[in-house]
C-alpha cells in the first residue's frame, strides 16, 4: 500500500508543477493592457445643414469590417498584406461598436434630427446610415500615417432605395515608432475629421 501511495505522489506532484507553469504563462498573457477610447466630437453645422429637420429619425447600425477591423485590437500596417496588433494596447469595446457609438452621439449632439438610435431602441425609422469601416489602422510604411476610411450609405428604411452613397477618409501623419498614446491620438484624430464630414454631409441631404 506504501509504495503504491508514493508512486501516487511522484505522478500528482509534476502535474501539480505543470499546472502552476501554465498559471504562470496564461497569467503573462493576461499582463494588462492600455485601454483607449475614440474621443467625443461635436460639429458645427453650416447655416444651411443645420435647418430643422424635426421629424426625421436615423438608425445606425453596428458598422461591418473584415475580421482583422472587428475587435478591440489596434491593426498596424506593415506594408504589402502584412499586419500586426499594436501591443499592449486595445479598444475600449469593439471598434464597429465604438465608431457607432460616437457616430450616434455626433449626429444627436447636432440637434438636426428627430432622433438618432441604434437597433433595438424601438425607433420609428426613416433612414439607416450603413457603415462600413474599410480601414482604421497605423500604416507603418514611410513616414508613417493613421488612416480611416468609412464607406457610408444612406438608406430609406421605407423603401431600401439608397438615397446617396460616399467614401469618406482622412490621414494624419505619425511616426509609427512612438508610443501607443500617441499612435491613437492620431488615429482619433483622422476619426474626428471622418466624423465630422460624415455627420454634415447626412445634414446637408435630410
Amino acid at each position: 500500500m506504501s509504495a503504491a501511495m508514493d508512486r501516487a505522489k511522484g505522478l500528482v506532484l509534476p502535474v501539480l508543477g505543470l499546472g502552476f507553469a501554465l498559471a504562470a504563462v496564461t497569467g503573462c498573457a493576461r499582463a494588462p493592457r492600455d485601454t483607449f477610447d475614440l474621443t467625443m466630437q461635436t460639429t458645427a453645422l453650416t447655416a444651411e445643414a443645420a435647418r430643422p429637420a424635426v421629424r426625421t429619425q436615423l438608425l445606425v447600425p453596428t458598422p461591418s469590417a473584415i475580421e482583422a477591423l472587428s475587435n478591440r485590437n489596434i491593426v498596424v500596417r506593415l506594408g504589402g498584406s502584412e499586419l500586426r496588433y499594436l501591443g499592449g494596447a486595445q479598444w475600449s469595446d469593439q471598434l464597429p461598436a465604438v465608431i457607432q457609438s460616437r457616430l450616434v452621439a455626433g449626429l444627436e449632439n447636432t440637434g438636426h434630427f428627430g432622433g438618432v438610435g441604434i437597433p433595438g431602441q424601438g425607433l420609428a425609422i426613416d433612414y439607416q446610415v450603413v457603415v462600413e469601416i474599410r480601414e482604421f489602422a497605423i500604416d507603418a510604411v514611410g513616414p508613417g500615417a493613421a488612416n480611416v476610411v468609412l464607406s457610408v450609405k444612406l438608406l430609406d428604411d421605407r423603401n431600401g432605395v439608397v438615397r446617396a452613397q460616399r467614401l469618406f477618409s482622412a490621414s494624419v501623419p505619425v511616426n509609427a515608432s512612438g508610443s501607443n498614446g500617441t499612435l491613437v491620438a492620431a488615429l482619433d484624430e483622422a476619426f474626428a475629421r471622418t466624423q465630422s464630414e460624415i455627420v454634415t454631409w447626412i445634414a446637408g441631404i435630410l
